[in-house]
């Protein structure tokens, strides 16, 4: 056999040796053994199939979601053979006369691979035609969209059983994931009807990857146009969730002098092949993208995976950080996280099925653990894909930042002790955020439906925070003395290992979690050096100061001069000329220009006495993404055009507009709009303003509305002020 193998492994895929599992799941399959597969991407999945369908007589069919992965797939195997006909697809994307060849090439036996959606195979001509002709087996690819808890559940999946018995009765299914949970493992073979199947587990270490989380801050496009800087030339992959953020990055990262194209369904087919394409052949370094990316891509030598944003499953996660490192090299795999954006993803589920929204909270609750926790990530996520993993012996035990910067550890012996003893007299009927509600007494009408904050027990562990204790569960379940019932959605059980624990208590060493919270800086990741920017404090009070001075002098308010962002962004990268103050958020030249001198002065002098090692990639382009706008506006107000016409004819709302105009005037370009001014204000109220904005310390419009209390409304003090900074700043 393994002669007859090897032989056929050389002369379609010029392979001398097989990869990991797949000799013998091979030899399952061409036993026609049922047999699943669980191999983490770029493990060689699809070659299990490949081979033993073009080893056997008849036609393999291949159930595939992605009609772009079918269509990559059958052009390689086309590669292999002089045969067109070896391979091909049977979609929607089909006319008459292409299903006829299809068809004709299956009769003649030519076909050894046939790749449907599983749309097709609900069609009863196909159906009829495939069951006239030789299956030799199969194969279901993507397999976790069977299953509900799958990040990729597909309804149409669900049916395929009838669907291949509809074709025939004792054909050999292979089902094939990258990503499984021991839950989905258990529903795809059910769901499959095939519990007897020969099931092969790759394991999901990838020792070259190194996991980092870092603070999400106002700061994080900073952050990360400084982490590619320190990986030029290297491949990378950027991942954000709204095509949105995906354009906006890509340009900011252009303007800064990194080579980026922007990737996401909303772009037309011809411009994602080339961008694609761009990345393959190296003429750009980074992709920034939404998740449609890098499905069909296999580029071996991709450095880093960035998220912008987290993803809302832990399978994600590990799919898109699996892009990285293919060929073994160096993967650097950095996320930001803020608990804000866990709740701008549990705000998009409020719509949904109550079923799928209580999966998709249990599975952003795994994603916050994740993130939160200081255990080591590696162990983290082989625990939540069913595999044990030793940081002392394991491959890769120290590749992530919390083994890197361990936290120190507590003894929590007696605290374990606690949450085992509630688990155990709640009778196990709670989720971990109950459960800890239930330990620091805090009630809610579920806890009160059971009676439980009657108990003796209930606010036991009121002395510590919330987060501790649910550290602490957390940790328990990876150490395997709880466990969460996934049928129930999460409901945590004592595991026997933890009734043993609560009869004979022994050391425990807990680390403390990561704080994440806004207002805790002082935890900013230092895993590589100068992430997590932070304002320089002193610095700030001398550029106030020096911008009282020179308002003074000059008999403006200050915020003429510079506004307080545009300080705060001094004080966080130094800029020691006028070209980079004019980089400056809110600055802009012609403002650097008229104000900038001292303020640059200033600076430098600052960076040289306190020896300050100035960030000399950091002064961040701001993308003057919408300058189109902006010059419009300026043509257009020059022409004394009514600007509920300018604004409209944009298709922006008045309060955007007055924005954009404002980004205009605050960075030293004049507007006159005295022909609309006059429109809405008399003299008089044109001069109570003037007055009023001369003299106050600060330029903003609410403390203006309480100062008027309702003579004006929000959008004439914004006009008015416009007209104020145009002619008195600028």
């Amino acid at each position: 056999m393994k002669s007859d193998l090897h032989a056929a492994l050389k002369k379609y895929f010029g392979f001398g040796e097989f990869k990991g599992l797949q000799e013998q799941v091979i030899k399952s399959i061409l036993d026609q053994n049922n047999t699943f597969v669980i191999m983490p991407t770029g493990g060689g999945k699809s070659l299990c199939y490949q081979l033993p369908a073009l080893m056997q007589e008849g036609t393999a069919i291949v159930v595939s979601p992605l009609i772009a992965l079918m269509k990559n797939q059958v052009d390689a195997i086309r590669g292999v053979s002089n045969e067109n006909g070896i391979a091909h697809v049977l979609n929607s994307s089909l006319n008459k006369t292409e299903v006829k060849q299809v068809k004709a090439d299956i009769t003649k036996g030519v076909t050894k691979l046939l790749y449907v959606a599983p749309e097709s195979l609900t069609k009863d001509e196909y159906v009829e035609f495939l069951r006239s002709v030789k299956i030799s087996f199969m194969a279901v690819d993507e397999a976790h969209c069977i299953s509900e808890w799958g990040h990729d559940f597909r309804p149409e999946y669900r049916n395929l059983r009838n669907i291949i018995k509809r074709i025939g009765d004792n054909i050999p299914i292979i089902g094939l994931t990258a990503t499984a949970t021991p839950k989905v493992q258990e529903d795809i073979l059910k769901n499959l009807g095939m519990t007897d199947a020969n099931t092969f587990k790759a394991s999901f270490n990838r020792p070259n990857l190194y996991y980092e989380i870092r603070p999400k801050t106002k700061n994080v496009d900073s952050d990360i146009i400084r982490f590619i800087k320190q990986h030029e030339g290297k491949s990378g992959i950027v991942y954000c969730l709204s095509r949105k953020r995906v354009e906006e990055l890509a340009q900011v990262l252009q303007v800064n002098g990194i080579k980026a194209v922007p990737y996401h369904a909303g772009l037309d087919a011809k411009k994602r092949a080339s961008h694609q394409d761009m990345f393959l052949m190296e003429d750009i370094d980074v992709v920034v993208a939404t998740i449609a990316f890098g499905m069909g891509i296999d580029k071996p030598d991709v450095r880093f995976v960035i998220h912008h944003d987290i993803p809302k499953s832990i399978e994600s996660y590990y799919q898109e950080t699996g892009r990285a490192g293919r060929d073994g090299g160096e993967g650097h795999c950095l996320a930001y996280y803020s608990y804000k954006d866990i709740e701008k993803l549990e705000k998009f589920m409020s719509g949904k099925p109550v079923a799928e929204q209580e999966i998709g909270h249990a599975l952003l609750q795994e994603v916050v653990a994740f993130a939160e926790t200081s255990m080591s990530r590696r162990k983290f996520i082989l625990h939540y894909f069913g595999e044990e993993f030793d940081n002392e012996t394991g491959e890769g035990g120290d590749m992530d930042d919390n083994m890197r910067h361990p936290k120190e550890k507590e003894e929590a012996k007696d605290n374990v002790a606690i949450i085992l003893d509630v688990v155990s007299k709640t009778n196990a009927k709670y989720k971990s955020k109950e459960l800890v509600n239930v330990i620091v007494g805090k009630s809610n009408a579920l806890i009160n439906s059971h009676k439980t904050d009657t108990q003796p027990f209930f606010g036991v562990g009121k002395d510590k925070e919330k987060s501790y204790w649910m550290a602490l569960t957390r940790q328990m379940l990876v150490a395997g003395l709880l466990k969460k019932d996934i049928e129930t959605y999460g409901v945590i059980k004592l595991t026997d290992e933890g009734k043993n624990f609560l009869s004979n208590p022994t050391s425990f060493m807990m680390t403390k979690d990561h704080d994440f919270s806004e207002d805790n800086t002082d935890n900013v990741i230092t895993a590589s050096k100068g992430s997590g920017a932070v304002v320089d404090e002193q610095l700030m009070k001398m550029l106030k100061d020096l911008r009282k001075t020179n308002a003074k002098k000059l008999g403006v308010p200050p915020f003429v001069i510079f506004q307080d962002p545009s300080l705060e962004d001094m004080a966080l990268k130094y800029p020691i000329s006028i070209e980079e103050l004019s980089n400056v958020h809110g600055v802009g030249e012609g403002k650097a220009k008229k104000y900038g001198k001292d303020f640059v002065k200033l600076i430098s002098k600052y960076v040289e006495d306190n020896d300050i090692i100035r960030p000399d990639d950091m002064i961040v382009k701001s993308t003057g993404s919408n300058s189109g706008i902006k010059l419009y506006i300026i043509q257009n107000v020059d022409r004394k055009l009514p600007l509920t016409d300018i604004a409209s004819a944009k298709g922006m709302e008045m309060p955007a507009f007055i924005k954009e105009m404002e980004a205009i005037v605050y960075s030293g370009t004049k507007l006159n709009i005295d022909y609309w001014i006059d429109e809405i204000l008399d003299e008089d109220q044109q001069e109570e303003l003037h007055d009023y904005f001369m003299e106050t310390e600060t330029d903003k419009i609410d403390v203006a509305l309480d100062e008027f209390d309702g003579d004006y409304d929000d959008e004439e003090l914004r006009l008015y002020r416009i007209k104020f900074i145009s002619e008195v700043a600028n």
